[in-house]
């Protein structure tokens, strides 16, 4: 045992009073805030020390977050406390290692998806040069710039080490998550579970609303799924574990009320037996050419058909998946038809460079027609976004924006498609499948809402494309041998 000297003893002891001091002062001032330096100090240390801990904390916090303006309305800005502040360390600690340590693998760099999201990066950042409202639009890509080092490229190089860091990214991610249904179905039983307008606002301050939380569910969901065929040491978790995880995710999933994510995963889950059953994606894309042009021959009588359908949003299930047509009078539908054609009139006025990143909300006002108007419309046009992953990029970086975020997701899925073919392990195949299934449901559901400009959706996007391409670079490995799980 070591002894203390002299000299140890009074540093010792000058650190302890100058600990209670301070303390004394914090109470004295009611600068409550304060005690949570420590916290902030140990996790300073971990961002430098240990970054994948740093990275795992981060995800976690994630879900669990909250709008900085709940606690203070006055702000001209606003952060997701404290998600974003790891986030915003991270950008500049890789910043940091990528111009003075050592620059990204080449091996990321140069595979076909990360080139696609850099150009889907390069031309948000030239639109928001020829923005018409500069400071908003390079505050809109200052943020996809941080999810992204974040989410894609600080993920990679972690997920590199070994498949066990990419179960416990989704662990950390899912945990933060279940905790959030628990508090969100909470929430709803004070109301009665049936309310759907209590379902709307229960996932609150953590969730915006309900699509959005319907919508990471059904990212998640196929996870759980396909964690319960995995091995004890693969999942991480015993099965009573992942089996309780998913039973609540689809609890909170159905009792969300979000006809958008319903029917994305319906549909994901239909492209995953497709993919399952090993369809040529010339054939899937064959038969979606096919349908397409069937619709578009069809679409009046189509048309015709929906405005037929007077079926409000409803407590009933079948009744509220029917209103999902109805395009009459249902004003959650009737306002998204709205927000899209403000997008197309905004786009056909400056097709190339749009109107700048993030500048949708504060623009679409004027476009919008008196007989497309609704009882939630407003005047000033401050109701939010276009409500669409490929309309809101038109509108604000003209045609190449909305063909980089295409090339990005498609990408996303083929490279996904591309793993799962080639895949030698059980631990591969079902993580591929349930990434394109999560993704594929994202895909889907960003034709009615959109949700990367959020740390909530772009920190697990970002990071199920992280995982896709780092199985693909490691797919020759793993014909030789499992890489450590």
């Amino acid at each position: 045992m070591t002894t203390l000297t002299a000299r140890d003893r009074k540093l010792f002891w000058f650190a302890s009073a100058l600990f209670l001091i301070v303390e004394a002062g914090i109470v004295y001032a009611e600068l409550y805030p304060a005690f949570l330096l420590p916290v902030a100090l140990f996790f300073l240390f971990l961002a430098f020390f240990r970054l994948d801990l740093f990275f795992f904390s981060m995800v976690f916090f994630v879900p669990l977050s909250v709008p900085l303006q709940e606690f203070m309305p006055d702000l001209p800005f606003n952060l997701s406390i404290p998600s974003e502040l790891f986030i915003l360390l991270i950008l500049f600690v890789m910043l940091y290692r990528y111009l003075r340590v050592r620059p990204p693998d080449r091996r990321l760099l140069f595979h076909p998806l990360t080139l696609a999201i850099l150009a889907y990066l390069a031309w948000m950042l030239v639109t928001a040069v020829t923005s018409t409202m500069p400071l908003v639009s390079f505050k809109f890509f200052v943020a996809h710039l941080w999810f992204i080092v974040a989410g894609y490229f600080l993920a990679w190089e972690i997920f590199l080490t070994g498949r066990r860091k990419m179960v416990i990214f989704l662990w950390a991610y899912m945990t933060g998550l279940f905790l959030i249904v628990l508090f969100t179905v909470f929430n709803q039983s004070m109301a009665g579970l049936v309310n759907q307008k209590a379902a709307h606002s229960a996932m609150k301050p953590f969730y915006n609303d309900h699509t959005s939380y319907g919508a990471m569910l059904a990212l998640f969901i196929p996870v759980g799924v396909a964690f319960l065929s995995l091995k004890r040491k693969e999942r991480l978790l015993p099965a009573w574990g992942v089996v309780l995880l998913t039973a609540v995710f689809l609890f909170g999933f159905i009792f969300s009320y979000s006809r958008a994510a319903w029917l994305s995963l319906v549909l994901a889950a239909g492209v995953a037996l497709l993919v399952r059953l090993r369809i040529r994606f010339r054939t899937i894309l064959l038969f979606a050419v096919i349908l397409g042009g069937l619709l578009f021959s069809f679409w009046t009588t189509i048309w015709l058909k929906l405005e037929e359908n007077k079926q409000e949003s409803s407590t009933s299930f079948a009744q509220h998946i029917s209103s999902m047509t109805n395009i009459r009078s249902d004003a959650s539908n009737l306002e998204r038809i709205n927000r899209w054609k403000c997008a197309l009139k905004m786009y056909r006025e400056r097709q190339l460079t749009g109107w700048g990143p993030g500048t949708y909300m504060f623009r679409y006002a004027p476009f919008q027609a008196s007989y497309d108007r609704t009882i939630i419309s407003t005047d000033f046009g401050d109701m939010g976004t276009a409500h669409s992953e490929y309309l809101g990029p038109l509108s604000e970086s003209g045609l190449p924006g909305l063909l980089t975020i295409t090339a990005v997701f498609l990408l996303a899925f083929l490279t996904g498609v591309k793993v799962y073919r080639h895949a030698t392990t059980a631990f591969d195949r079902a993580l591929a499948l349930a990434l394109i299934t999560g993704l594929t449901s994202y895909f889907i559901h960003g034709m009615m809402n959109n949700f990367l400009e959020r740390d909530k959706a772009a920190i697990p996007f970002w990071g199920f494309l992280a995982i896709l391409v780092v199985m693909d670079i490691t797919r020759e490995n793993t014909e030789k041998k499992e890489l450590p799980v």
